[in-house]
């Protein structure tokens, strides 16, 4: 019988009952020791399953962050396996090897490969990825209810794994429920940030158990005694526990065994030994045996350890059964296991060990583990030899099995917990004596890092044991531990004695510093391609051309950059590195794609989509379909994108690649964008940006976002989104594809602010690079985008000075960019007419020439400006009947597509040159429409605050106006304020350019 909590089992009902709905969610129950947590989880998960949930329990390991890791969830999805059976294995599908690495028993369905081969940069987010589907295509019936108990023992990657659910279940069935003690928590502990980090979302719930009240103990000591307990006696249990319900119990089984209220012992941890003292002295040894073992123990291996028969160990631990001190649970493969009832039980019969003895039993429930690892399960058996060994303080074996438990956490994507056991072993390292040392095997990698050359039998050195590390910490995301290790390294080797070695290094070193977003690593790299340069084919020096073919499309594609890719696949296919070969072959073709040779590139790139599904290694797979994606884009083949990218989004869920979804989507959208379909890639982005692993991932979908808000008007909403991509992008800014769409957004925010002084500077900082190979369409657009914000502001007082030499210098670079492909035709002939237009001579001819080159693109944005500017220049200078139909024609065509898009300042722009030319407005075949209002007064202007924008436009001071209108200054001021006010600026100069980019002072 439960007492109390009602409000908490309240809290967790209406918990369930959204999740059924389902909405997932995340719950939180914190509280010291002995205060309840367990009890009511298991009162809460009685009604749940009652009530139809499938409810699975898994508890966290002390030695948990010593190697361990999942060990909650592998005990979870084990009690889902059991629980649903074949379903959970075709739930799994396609994912069986990724998941294996949480429950083993998934290994091999589907001719999964073993686990451990894939150690890459999203090999962890992939897992978590496999997880959430599972989880989501299991509570797709019903609702599953996952425990995770006693999460201040838990390891990093649990907590990882737990807060990648919470953020990333969407409508799914599943409620996460997490227990804590809150008394362990100190300032230090790693829970702390991870509880801190999660209150930030709103989709958490804590609840905080309390101690119990007077009354909440009466009812306790009702229920435990079957009767109403005497006043003294709730006086005396409720002034000695305090109010905690564990030791509420343990009084009063002291009590109910004779014993007096006046001596019971003021400290807990006495008090907690007074009932296990009571016990046979057989019985307290096995207890103080069974506290080292673990927060559980298995029957097989205590009874190896404790040296006892087994009728004679059974006997032993029968009493500590029979009083509640020790409870069964759920153990090892065909055998049964123990667990205390309360980790302060535990905790308290194992602080009665001494210091010698309690390593004595370390060892010894080492050799055990040793001797029969069958004892175990055997994911947990090389964590808990590794932990015991340590804890016997003989590194000469503590070592060893750090790194073998160190290679086990690897291979299920642990990184974190493989990285404390490594930094374990390098510090062991010296304690161990030399001959023992070269028995350690040699280390198995999945990079290419070169072991050493020895003349006697390959062995681990110390020098490798730094590489493994500095991978861990990589992979981790630890990059100051990953920079200490490699420093460590670089300083222990003879670069000229062992320039593979010293090379890959140096390549692990470029990588740390691009991760941590402090440079852009070439400076590394460079020093790993000198070291490399005259040496024989190798795996390390085909994985360091290839990743400096791959930095130079990205930082600085150049002529040469086509020859460095094709000796990275040359060196790569010598040395028969698959992933490394396919890696530069996708550099090769997108590099080709870049220097005009789009027809073959693109083919082959197809074609290494193909090879890239069937070899089945995860990062080439995302690169192959993202690169595809985006070259098809950038070429102007955008529903060709689209449909490539939708292919490449279905691989990319299959193997759980999250960042790889978020690019990939990132590229459908910018295709999207391009054809017209804005508010199914508004939809998509809004989805896509929470897939964004790394903050580089997140920066392009924020430029996408931005882009849609300045083409749609919401110049405010794109400097937000602008500001969030270049702190998202860190030194990844420097890379041109995301540069030049920053200069580009930039340029025009602060040109629509009547910054034009800060815009021209940001241009010409932009256009520096200039020329960039593979990056026409980028620089195409922003050379028009530049072009027309100057003819825009063409006019404006104080906007003459820095214009004829921008637009010279815009000139020059359009000279400079190659045009292979339809698309930068179209936008080399929209600049040219955009060019004109900024210096004052806007062409009918080059409109007309700009418009039938984008026609037949599907560019129905860039379409609408030109067939508006076409009526313009039609219109300048007074049109006959026939020039008037066609601009007429042409502004229905721009306006239809405005409307269509939601481009309100393309919509804007045509309505007001309509107004002005009186031109009603009508999509081509439909009946005539009513010219639209004068522009003024849609702006809510009257007549006198008309005249004063007209002379603020033209530059006039408050007393000039003043002059002018006949009115007194204090009036003029009075009109300036409101007028602004109206038109939503903030100055003269804002109000200004809005009265300009609206023609509201300008002649038909």
């Amino acid at each position: 019988m439960l007492v109390g909590r009602a409000d908490e089992l309240r809290s967790l009902g209406e918990a369930l009952e959204r999740a059924g709905a389902g909405a997932p969610q995340a719950l939180l129950v914190g509280g010291e020791a002995g205060v309840g947590k367990t009890r009511l989880v298991e009162e809460f998960a009685g009604r749940a399953e009652r009530a139809g949930a499938v409810v699975a329990v898994g508890g966290c390991l002390e030695l948990g962050a010593e190697g361990l890791p999942f060990a909650p969830f592998a005990t979870a999805l084990r009690a889902l396996h059991r629980a649903f059976g074949d379903e959970l294995a075709r739930a799994a599908g396609g994912g069986e090897a990724e998941l294996a690495r949480l429950l083993p028993e998934l290994a091999g369905a589907g001719g999964a490969e073993e686990p451990g081969d894939r150690h890459d940069v999203e090999a962890k987010a992939r897992l978590f990825e496999h997880a959430a589907r599972l989880l989501e295509k299991l509570a797709a019936e019903r609702t599953v209810v996952l425990v995770l108990e006693d999460l201040h023992w838990s390891d990093r990657s649990t907590r990882e794994l737990l807060g990648y659910l919470i953020r990333s279940l969407q409508g799914a069935r599943v409620m996460l429920l997490g227990t804590y003690r809150s008394d362990d928590i100190h300032r230090r502990h790693p829970l702390r940030p991870f509880l801190a980090e999660l209150e930030r979302l709103r989709t958490v719930q804590r609840l905080d158990l309390a101690r119990f009240s007077r009354q909440e103990v009466i009812g306790q000591l009702t229920a435990i005694r079957g009767a109403g307990p005497l006043p003294h006696l709730v006086d005396t249990i409720f002034q000695r526990s305090d109010g905690n319900p564990f030791f509420v119990e343990e009084l009063t089984a002291l009590l109910d065994c004779g014993g007096s209220p006046d001596a019971l012992s003021e400290s807990l941890r006495d008090l907690l030994l007074v009932r296990v003292e009571a016990l046979p002295e057989a019985t307290q040894r096995v207890l103080r045996t069974a506290a080292e073992a673990g927060s559980t123990v298995e029957f097989g291996l205590l009874l190896a350890v404790s040296g006892q028969g087994e009728e004679e160990l059974i006997e032993a631990l029968r009493p500590a059964v029979d009083v509640g001190i020790l409870m069964p649970a759920a153990g090892g493969p065909g055998a049964d296991s123990y667990r205390f009832r309360h980790a302060l039980l535990r905790e308290a019969t194992g602080d009665d060990l001494l210091p010698g003895e309690r390593s004595r039993l370390h060892r010894r429930y080492a050799e055990a583990l040793a001797a029969d690892p069958s004892l175990v399960r055997a994911e947990e058996h090389a964590a808990r030899l590794a932990s015991h060994w340590y804890a016997a303080r003989d590194p000469a074996r503590a070592l060893p099995a750090a790194l073998k438990a160190a290679d086990e956490a690897g291979m299920r994507h642990a990184f974190a917990e493989q990285l404390a056991l490594l930094r374990r072993a390098v510090e062991l390292w010296d304690e161990v004596p030399e001959e023992q040392l070269r028995e350690l095997p040699a280390a198995r990698y999945a990079e290419s890092y070169p072991l050493c050359r020895c003349a006697d039998q390959p062995h681990l050195h110390f020098v490798d044991l730094l590489a493994e590390a500095a991978v861990a910490a990589r992979l981790d995301d630890s990059h100051e531990q990953a920079r200490t290790l490699t420093r460590r390294a670089l300083e222990l080797l003879d670069e000229e004695a062992e320039p593979e070695r010293a090379a890959w290094f140096w390549l692990e070193r470029q990588w740390q510093v691009v991760n941590s977003g402090g440079a852009d690593g070439w400076a590394e790299l460079g020093k790993a391609q000198e070291l490399v340069a005259d040496r024989p084919p190798s795996p390390v020096k085909a994985d360091v051309l290839a990743t400096a073919a791959l930095w130079k499309m990205l930082h600085s594609p150049d002529p040469a950059s086509i020859p460095l890719a094709e000796s990275a696949v040359e060196q790569a296919r010598l040395v028969g590195a698959a992933e490394v070969e396919l890696h530069a072959r996708i550099t090769l073709a997108t590099l080709r794609t870049h220097a005009a040779d789009v027809a073959r590139g693109i083919a082959e790139l197809y074609e290494l989509r193909d090879a890239a599904d069937r070899s089945g290694a995860p990062t080439v797979i995302g690169r192959a379909h993202n690169n595809l994606a985006s070259v098809l884009e950038m070429t102007g083949r955008s529903r060709e994108a689209i449909e490539a990218a939708r292919g490449g989004l279905a691989a990319a869920r299959k193997q759980g690649l999250r960042d790889s979804i978020a690019f990939i989507g990132c590229n459908m959208v910018d295709a999207m964008i391009s054809v017209g379909e804005w508010d199914a890639a508004e939809g998509d982005l809004a989805r896509l940006r929470s897939y964004g692993a790394q903050a580089r991932t997140r920066a392009f979908a924020s430029l996408a976002a931005a882009w849609l808000a300045l083409y749609r008007g919401d110049t405010d909403r794109a400097g937000e989104l602008l500001a969030e991509a270049r702190e998202e992008a860190g030194a990844s800014q420097a890379e041109p594809q995301g540069a030049f769409r920053m200069v580009q957004i930039g340029a025009r925010i602060l040109m629509e602010r009547g910054q034009y002084e800060e815009a021209r500077v940001m241009l010409a900082e932009g256009l520096v690079k200039l020329p960039e190979l593979g990056h026409e369409s980028y620089l195409w657009q922003l050379l028009v985008s530049a072009a027309a914000a100057e003819g825009d502001a063409r006019g404006l007082p104080g906007t003459a000075a820095g214009r004829d030499e921008l637009l010279d210098r815009l000139e020059r670079a359009a000279g400079q960019l190659d045009t292979p492909t339809p698309i930068w035709v179209a936008w080399q002939r929209y600049f040219v007419a955009e060019l004109a237009r900024a210096r004052g001579r806007s062409e009918v001819a080059l409109w007309e020439a700009a418009a039938s080159a984008l026609e037949p693109l599907e560019r129905p944005h860039e379409l609408g400006w030109v067939r508006y500017r076409w009526a313009e220049a039609l219109l300048a200078g007074g049109a006959p009947g026939s020039v008037r139909e066609r601009a007429a024609r042409l502004l229905g065509q721009a306006h239809a597509a405005a409307e269509a898009l939601g481009a309100a300042p393309l919509r804007d722009g045509v309505e007001q040159l309509a107004a002005r030319a009186r031109i009603p407005l009508a999509a081509p075949g439909d009946a005539a429409a009513p010219g639209p209002e004068d522009p003024a007064e849609a702006l809510g202007l009257t007549a006198r605050e008309t005249d004063v924008l007209r002379l603020v436009t033209a530059g006039r001071s408050n007393r000039q106006i003043a002059e002018e209108l006949f009115i007194s200054p204090k009036t003029a001021s009075v009109h300036v304020s409101n007028l602004m006010a109206k038109l939503g600026v903030s100055n003269r100069g804002e109000a200004a350019a809005v009265a300009h980019r609206m023609r509201l002072f300008e002649s038909a």
